[in-house]
């Protein structure tokens, strides 16, 4: 009834765990379809080890997630997609609780969950709620934020066909891309608990878009409000994230988003200043981030109130 669709790049440090937490689901009728996109760590070794006769591997050369997704939805033969990815956790009951509810509500094309950031060492961070739990708050919020966490998602197959499969040009926000052109074909909502652990990592190709500049998030916030994207825009962010795709910056980017995340969703200030002392240390021309250390040192209730009055700046 399942697939489990999961691409890999060079995710030899987590890939073992997340395979680990999808084989000991409590719903065992699914396929597991694994991309290996091109990884040219230990990824493909790892997936090799694993003989459970529900994995499917399909090895490829790097041609990037939405092209490692879109063909593994030509090797999916189930009529539900699960999505995942390499360095997270799937809680025991998760595709229990999310192929249950699409069942019992056939007019629901898409569910998706609450989850748990964890940091790279496994370490627990925040629970993050979405912003939007039922079809009419999605409809309301999806043009002006991402309502779901992708690799927290369950979709009918038939429906992401329909809408086109991902594109491939939207860098870095091709679900959310596709999510607008799904909302016109069924219904989508969240699950109000957490069903996945979602880990932040310095190597993820996703960073905070705060450092992506305001330009990129211009062309992504045009792109999704007219439901595609020009070569030329596709070109531009292309290039942007290029030009950031160096190790110091991820690595500074992480603690960053690190930092804040103890700071207003998890209130641990000693532990939010080591995390941007640490970024500033790897990257010390981002200027917010001093100051973003210096706010640590406010009393918990105003760094709440600066948060819920302008969340957008921390």
């Amino acid at each position: 009834m399942i697939t489990v669709l999961m691409p890999a790049y060079n995710a030899e440090r987590y890939i073992a765990q997340a395979i680990e937490s999808v084989l000991a689901q409590t719903y065992t009728n699914f396929e597991f379809v694994i991309i290996n996109d091109g990884s040219t760590d230990n990824t493909g070794a790892i997936i090799n080890n694993y003989k459970d006769e529900r994995i499917v591997v399909v090895n490829q050369p790097n041609l990037g997630v939405a092209a490692a997704l879109n063909a593994g939805l030509k090797y999916a033969t189930a009529p539900y997609i699960c999505r995942f990815d390499a360095d997270d956790v799937c809680y025991p009951d998760r595709l229990e609780k999310q192929i249950r509810f699409l069942q019992e509500n056939p007019d629901y094309i898409l569910v998706g969950s609450d989850v748990d950031y964890i940091l790279e060492n496994d370490d627990f961070l925040f629970n993050f709620k979405c912003i939007a739990h039922s079809h009419e708050e999605i409809l309301k919020k999806l043009y002006f934020y991402c309502p779901f966490v992708h690799p927290a998602v369950m979709y009918k197959k038939e429906s992401i066909l329909q809408a086109g499969g991902y594109p491939d040009n939207a860098h870095n926000f091709e679900d959310y891309l596709l999510w607008t052109k799904l909302a016109g074909l069924g219904k989508l909502c969240n699950l109000p608990e957490p069903l996945i652990k979602y880990r932040l990592n310095s190597t993820s190709v996703t960073i905070d878009e705060k450092w992506r500049g305001r330009r990129f998030r211009y062309l992504k916030r045009k792109a999704v409000k007219r439901g595609s994207i020009t070569t030329a825009e596709s070109d531009e962010l292309l290039a942007i994230i290029k030009n950031q795709n160096v190790r110091k910056i991820r690595q500074s980017a992480y603690h960053a988003l690190c930092g804040k995340k103890f700071l207003t969703d998890n209130y641990q200030p000693q532990t939010s200043r080591s995390h941007f002392w640490e970024a500033i240390k790897i990257y010390p021309q981002r200027l917010d981030n001093y100051l973003l250390y210096t706010i640590s040192y406010l009393p918990e209730k105003l760094i709440a109130w600066m948060h819920k009055l302008s969340p957008n700046r921390l």
